[in-house]
Protein backbone atom coordinates (compact mmCIF):
# COMPACT_ATOMS: atom_id res chain seq x y z
CA UNK A 1 0.00 0.00 0.00
CA UNK A 2 3.18 2.28 0.60
CA UNK A 3 2.54 5.70 1.71
CA UNK A 4 -0.61 8.32 2.40
CA UNK A 5 -2.35 10.70 4.46
CA UNK A 6 -5.42 10.35 6.24
CA UNK A 7 -7.17 13.56 6.89
CA UNK A 8 -10.68 13.75 8.45
CA UNK A 9 -11.77 14.81 12.20
CA UNK A 10 -10.48 14.59 15.57
CA UNK A 11 -13.49 14.66 18.99
CA UNK A 12 -12.91 14.91 22.29
CA UNK A 13 -15.32 14.19 24.96
CA UNK A 14 -14.93 14.73 29.04
CA UNK A 15 -17.18 12.98 30.77
CA UNK A 16 -16.55 14.06 34.73
CA UNK A 17 -16.34 16.47 36.74
CA UNK A 18 -18.37 18.51 33.53
CA UNK A 19 -19.50 17.45 30.44
CA UNK A 20 -16.97 19.51 27.91
CA UNK A 21 -16.54 18.45 23.74
CA UNK A 22 -15.28 20.00 20.45
CA UNK A 23 -13.49 18.76 17.50
CA UNK A 24 -11.60 20.05 14.40
CA UNK A 25 -10.39 19.10 11.00
CA UNK A 26 -7.22 17.08 11.42
CA UNK A 27 -4.60 14.95 9.42
CA UNK A 28 -2.04 12.18 9.87
CA UNK A 29 0.47 10.68 7.84
CA UNK A 30 0.59 6.41 7.36
CA UNK A 31 4.48 5.47 6.73
CA UNK A 32 4.75 1.85 5.28
CA UNK A 33 8.15 1.60 7.36
CA UNK A 34 8.79 -1.36 4.26
CA UNK A 35 9.42 1.26 1.86
CA UNK A 36 10.72 4.29 4.36
CA UNK A 37 13.34 5.79 1.91
CA UNK A 38 10.64 6.45 -0.78
CA UNK A 39 8.90 8.86 1.78
CA UNK A 40 9.44 12.24 -0.46
CA UNK A 41 8.12 13.86 -3.09
CA UNK A 42 8.81 17.88 -4.33
CA UNK A 43 7.19 18.83 -0.98
CA UNK A 44 7.98 16.40 1.10
CA UNK A 45 11.56 15.61 2.64
CA UNK A 46 13.08 13.20 4.58
CA UNK A 47 15.43 13.75 7.18
CA UNK A 48 15.56 17.42 5.44
CA UNK A 49 13.74 20.96 5.38
CA UNK A 50 10.29 21.23 2.88
CA UNK A 51 6.42 22.28 3.32
CA UNK A 52 6.32 18.61 4.68
CA UNK A 53 8.83 16.23 6.55
CA UNK A 54 9.50 13.48 8.25
CA UNK A 55 12.62 13.41 11.15
CA UNK A 56 13.60 10.81 13.18
CA UNK A 57 15.06 12.59 15.89
CA UNK A 58 11.44 13.82 16.50
CA UNK A 59 10.32 10.09 17.39
CA UNK A 60 11.75 7.22 19.99
CA UNK A 61 15.64 7.01 20.10
CA UNK A 62 18.40 9.39 19.15
CA UNK A 63 19.62 8.06 15.97
CA UNK A 64 18.81 9.55 12.27
CA UNK A 65 17.88 5.43 11.23
CA UNK A 66 14.71 5.48 11.74
CA UNK A 67 14.22 1.70 11.46
CA UNK A 68 16.81 1.19 14.35
CA UNK A 69 15.02 3.43 16.63
CA UNK A 70 12.17 1.34 15.84
CA UNK A 71 14.77 -1.89 16.44
CA UNK A 72 15.55 -0.58 19.69
CA UNK A 73 12.59 0.15 20.64
CA UNK A 74 10.81 -3.34 20.07
CA UNK A 75 13.96 -5.10 22.06
CA UNK A 76 12.75 -3.14 25.48
CA UNK A 77 9.26 -4.80 25.05
CA UNK A 78 11.06 -8.52 23.72
CA UNK A 79 9.33 -8.18 20.18
CA UNK A 80 11.38 -8.07 16.93
CA UNK A 81 10.79 -6.60 13.91
CA UNK A 82 7.30 -7.76 12.20
CA UNK A 83 6.55 -8.96 8.97
CA UNK A 84 5.05 -5.00 8.08
CA UNK A 85 4.82 -1.93 10.27
CA UNK A 86 3.19 1.41 9.74
CA UNK A 87 3.78 4.15 11.52
CA UNK A 88 0.93 7.07 12.06
CA UNK A 89 1.81 10.54 13.18
CA UNK A 90 1.73 14.02 12.25
CA UNK A 91 4.71 15.39 10.21
CA UNK A 92 6.97 18.34 10.39
CA UNK A 93 4.52 21.29 9.04
CA UNK A 94 7.35 24.14 7.46
CA UNK A 95 9.60 22.56 10.15
CA UNK A 96 7.84 23.11 13.17
CA UNK A 97 6.19 19.74 15.07
CA UNK A 98 4.47 18.67 18.11
CA UNK A 99 2.79 14.99 18.23
CA UNK A 100 0.12 14.38 20.88
CA UNK A 101 -0.12 10.99 19.72
CA UNK A 102 1.92 8.57 17.30
CA UNK A 103 1.27 5.30 16.57
CA UNK A 104 3.65 2.21 15.35
CA UNK A 105 1.91 -1.08 14.27
CA UNK A 106 2.73 -3.81 14.14
CA UNK A 107 1.48 -6.98 11.66
CA UNK A 108 0.73 -10.15 11.60
CA UNK A 109 -0.53 -12.60 8.83
CA UNK A 110 -2.06 -9.28 8.06
CA UNK A 111 -3.48 -8.05 10.84
CA UNK A 112 -2.50 -5.35 13.37
CA UNK A 113 -1.17 -7.47 16.49
CA UNK A 114 0.83 -4.72 18.21
CA UNK A 115 0.14 -0.74 18.66
CA UNK A 116 3.04 1.26 20.51
CA UNK A 117 1.37 4.74 21.33
CA UNK A 118 3.60 7.42 21.57
CA UNK A 119 1.98 10.19 23.66
CA UNK A 120 3.70 13.72 23.80
CA UNK A 121 2.74 15.73 26.26
CA UNK A 122 3.57 19.91 26.58
CA UNK A 123 5.64 19.96 29.43
CA UNK A 124 8.37 18.16 27.29
CA UNK A 125 7.49 14.50 28.36
CA UNK A 126 7.05 11.50 26.05
CA UNK A 127 5.99 8.05 26.93
CA UNK A 128 5.73 4.57 24.83
CA UNK A 129 2.50 2.57 25.41
CA UNK A 130 2.68 -0.97 24.31
CA UNK A 131 -0.73 -2.39 23.65
CA UNK A 132 -1.04 -6.34 22.60
CA UNK A 133 -4.16 -6.43 20.31
CA UNK A 134 -7.33 -8.36 19.97
CA UNK A 135 -9.65 -8.29 17.33
CA UNK A 136 -13.33 -8.02 18.32
CA UNK A 137 -14.58 -9.49 15.04
CA UNK A 138 -15.96 -6.17 13.88
CA UNK A 139 -12.72 -5.35 12.05
CA UNK A 140 -11.84 -3.19 14.99
CA UNK A 141 -8.64 -4.22 17.40
CA UNK A 142 -8.71 -3.39 20.97
CA UNK A 143 -6.18 -3.08 23.60
CA UNK A 144 -5.81 -1.84 27.33
CA UNK A 145 -2.51 -0.07 29.29
CA UNK A 146 -2.66 1.88 32.33
CA UNK A 147 -2.29 5.71 32.18
CA UNK A 148 1.69 6.43 33.74
CA UNK A 149 1.71 10.33 32.42
CA UNK A 150 0.33 13.59 32.97
CA UNK A 151 -1.14 14.97 29.92
CA UNK A 152 -4.17 17.51 30.28
CA UNK A 153 -3.28 19.77 33.64
CA UNK A 154 -6.84 18.73 34.37
CA UNK A 155 -6.29 15.03 34.95
CA UNK A 156 -4.44 13.12 37.27
CA UNK A 157 -1.87 10.36 35.86
CA UNK A 158 -4.49 7.35 37.30
CA UNK A 159 -6.60 5.20 34.97
CA UNK A 160 -6.50 3.01 32.11
CA UNK A 161 -6.79 3.82 28.56
CA UNK A 162 -8.83 1.43 26.00
CA UNK A 163 -7.86 2.10 22.56
CA UNK A 164 -10.26 0.70 19.82
CA UNK A 165 -8.28 0.79 16.26
CA UNK A 166 -9.67 0.29 12.66
CA UNK A 167 -7.34 0.37 9.49
CA UNK A 168 -7.25 -0.23 6.36
CA UNK A 169 -6.08 1.13 2.78
CA UNK A 170 -9.16 3.56 2.56
CA UNK A 171 -10.30 4.30 6.16
CA UNK A 172 -8.65 4.67 9.64
CA UNK A 173 -9.98 5.29 12.88
CA UNK A 174 -8.74 5.24 16.79
CA UNK A 175 -10.81 6.05 19.78
CA UNK A 176 -8.90 6.25 23.19
CA UNK A 177 -11.10 5.86 26.08
CA UNK A 178 -10.04 6.62 29.89
CA UNK A 179 -11.62 4.72 32.56
CA UNK A 180 -11.03 5.48 36.24
CA UNK A 181 -12.51 2.82 38.22
CA UNK A 182 -14.92 1.69 35.60
CA UNK A 183 -15.74 5.20 35.07
CA UNK A 184 -15.52 6.56 31.43
CA UNK A 185 -13.31 9.94 32.57
CA UNK A 186 -12.44 10.92 28.47
CA UNK A 187 -12.87 9.98 24.82
CA UNK A 188 -10.67 11.21 22.41
CA UNK A 189 -10.61 9.61 18.89
CA UNK A 190 -9.68 10.45 14.77
CA UNK A 191 -11.22 8.99 11.40
CA UNK A 192 -9.93 9.88 8.13
CA UNK A 193 -9.92 8.73 5.02
CA UNK A 194 -7.29 8.19 2.71
CA UNK A 195 -5.60 10.60 0.59
CA UNK A 196 -2.41 9.53 -2.10
CA UNK A 197 1.06 10.44 -1.08
CA UNK A 198 1.99 12.79 -3.71
CA UNK A 199 3.03 16.75 -4.06
CA UNK A 200 -0.51 17.66 -4.82
CA UNK A 201 -1.85 16.16 -1.80
CA UNK A 202 0.78 17.65 0.67
CA UNK A 203 -0.42 21.37 -0.65
CA UNK A 204 -4.07 20.38 -0.74
CA UNK A 205 -3.43 19.91 2.88
CA UNK A 206 -1.27 22.74 3.75
CA UNK A 207 -3.80 25.23 2.05
CA UNK A 208 -6.94 23.73 4.34
CA UNK A 209 -4.72 23.15 7.56
CA UNK A 210 -1.95 25.62 7.36
CA UNK A 211 0.54 25.07 10.18
CA UNK A 212 -2.17 22.32 11.42
CA UNK A 213 0.96 21.79 14.33
CA UNK A 214 0.93 25.37 16.04
CA UNK A 215 -3.13 25.08 15.89
CA UNK A 216 -2.74 21.90 17.99
CA UNK A 217 -0.89 24.18 20.86
CA UNK A 218 -3.44 26.78 20.63
CA UNK A 219 -6.34 24.59 20.07
CA UNK A 220 -5.07 23.10 23.71
CA UNK A 221 -4.56 26.18 25.54
CA UNK A 222 -7.90 27.39 24.71
CA UNK A 223 -10.10 24.68 25.32
CA UNK A 224 -8.03 24.23 28.77
CA UNK A 225 -9.03 28.07 29.54
CA UNK A 226 -12.19 27.17 29.01
CA UNK A 227 -12.00 24.02 31.44
CA UNK A 228 -10.27 26.65 33.82
CA UNK A 229 -13.28 28.66 33.88
CA UNK A 230 -15.42 25.58 35.01
CA UNK A 231 -13.60 25.21 38.13
CA UNK A 232 -12.06 22.05 36.74
CA UNK A 233 -9.16 21.13 39.51
CA UNK A 234 -5.39 22.10 37.83
CA UNK A 235 -2.95 19.50 38.39
CA UNK A 236 0.71 19.95 37.98
CA UNK A 237 3.44 17.43 36.15
CA UNK A 238 5.64 15.84 38.03
CA UNK A 239 9.30 15.81 37.08
CA UNK A 240 9.11 12.36 35.51
CA UNK A 241 6.31 13.91 33.36
CA UNK A 242 8.93 16.28 31.76
CA UNK A 243 11.22 13.62 30.55
CA UNK A 244 11.36 11.58 27.13
CA UNK A 245 10.92 7.56 28.69
CA UNK A 246 9.42 4.40 27.48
Amino acid sequence: MSHHFFEGTVYHKRYTPVVHEFRYPFFLLDIDLDFLASLKNRLFSLQGFNLFAFKSKDHFGEHDDFIQNVEELLQKFGLEISEHMRFITLPRVVNFVFNPISLLILFENEKPSHLFAEVHNYNGGRVVYPLKLKTNNKGVYEGEVMKTMYVSPFLDTSGEYRFYLHYDARKFSLKIDLYDDEAKKLTASFSGQAKPFEGKTVAKLFLRHSFLTLWVVTRTIWQSLKLKRKGLIFYEPTPSDQIRRY
